[in-house]
């Protein structure tokens, strides 16, 4: 990034917990940040409001429906306002944004971050459907153009700051940690009847609705496997989940001589969004620093891939390769909603979607194209497989 000067940031998914946080983040540091991009799914009203405040060149809707509210809204500011997915894409490659915060929900994350790659912007990346869904067409892209990615995932931006300074190779194993979200204690039994209200409510993180059942189910940390493979270029049998529920230690690093390195921090997205949009410097932030006399006790355990059957199909997934993790996406994806409209089970969301993952063809040389088409067929089987789900 340019020194001395004020950093230009796009953030795709302004009006979301991580867009939210991010804002507040530019807002502490008015000289050396400004929001010349924002844009939302269907929150008008908020974008509205962020956009008075910040000034941005440009908002985006991607509801076309919203579209004359937000005009309207606008109409007074000389703040140029688009609808749609292709204007997010093209607005978040605008030349005079230094960063684009990926922090848009699901697969519609991973067209604008592949056209933010291609115009040479800084990927602060929030968005894991991107990797997961895209993996091998994403790093073959970053060789290809001058962009790079520094995550914001609390996880792997702590795996980040763990390899500050390291040898690759002298890296054995990726140790990620996982809260184990509000049924880590719970039995598979007690897990019948949980409901949405139930999955929503994390011990520990505040996160948006389908990233917290994401958590609940432990499908979060399968994809954060995934997106570390390719974030890091280590093999899924390289990388361990422990769960730490106490959601202290980020992450960790084992090296050749038996080291193990962890980045510790208090769960505040803050401080992994503020070094995305810093790196390589650090920034002041005013929150508190973690004090490790309020923990007694930071304890780890082995996850139950019996209780949290999705985080073992996430690795099925990585390991059988090519559209598998795509298919895996949009099978979570539609199983997600669903739960959250109170329309399915929780413990039916891994049948669901490994009955989606065995019924939709697999390619295994694959690119952007035949994942498109794969995330669409992958869809339109989990519409009709859905049926027999609904309660």
């Amino acid at each position: 990034m340019k020194t001395g000067e004020i950093t230009n940031i796009a953030i795709l998914g302004s009006t979301g917990s991580i867009g939210t946080q991010t804002l507040d983040i530019i807002a502490e540091h008015p000289d050396r940040f400004h929001a010349s991009v924002l844009t939302a799914g269907r929150n008008w009203e908020l974008l509205a409001r962020q956009a008075r405040q910040f000034s941005p060149s440009a908002v985006v809707i991607a509801d076309k429906e919203a579209y004359p509210y937000l005009k309207e809204a606008l109409k007074d500011l000389p703040i140029k306002v688009y609808a749609g997915a292709d204007a997010i894409a093209d607005a978040a490659s605008l030349p005079e944004n230094d960063i684009v915060v990926t922090a848009m929900v699901g697969y519609s994350g991973l067209i604008p971050t592949i056209k933010s790659i291609k115009a040479g912007k800084r990927i602060a990346l929030a968005n894991k459907e991107t990797l997961v869904v895209a993996g091998e067409v994403i790093t073959s892209l970053l060789a290809q153009f001058d962009s790079e990615i520094v995550p914001v995932d609390s996880e792997h931006s702590a795996i980040f700051q763990c390899l500050m300074g390291e040898k690759r190779e002298q890296a054995t194993k990726i140790i990620l940690t996982a809260s184990g979200g509000p049924f880590r204690t719970k039995t598979v039994k007690e897990l019948e009847n949980v409901t949405v209200a139930d999955a929503l409510r994390h011990p520990n993180w505040s996160m948006g609705a389908k990233v917290t059942i994401d958590s609940a189910s432990m499908m979060n940390k399968g994809f954060e496997m995934i997106e570390a493979k390719w974030l890091f270029n280590f093999e899924p049998d390289e990388i361990e989940v422990v769960v730490h529920p106490q959601s202290i230690v980020h992450s960790m690093v084992e090296f050749t001589d038996g080291s193990i390195k962890a980045q510790l921090g208090t769960p505040d997205m803050r401080i992994p969004i503020s070094l995305a949009l810093g790196y390589p410097d650090r920034i002041p932030s005013p929150r508190q620093p973690l004090s490790l006399n309020q923990y007694a006790n930071l304890t780890f355990e082995r996850p139950d891939y019996e209780k949290f059957p999705l985080l073992r199909l996430a690795f099925d997934a990585i390991n059988e390769g090519g559209n598998m993790p795509c298919i895996l996406n949009a099978a979570n994806e539609k199983a997600v909603a669903t739960f959250l409209a109170g329309k399915m089970k929780f413990l039916d969301m891994p049948r669901f979607v490994k009955e989606v993952m065995e019924a939709t063809p697999f390619i295994r040389d694959v690119n952007l194209e035949d994942l498109i088409a794969s995330n669409d067929m992958a869809l339109k089987i989990a519409e009709e497989k859905i049926k027999k789900y609904i309660i």
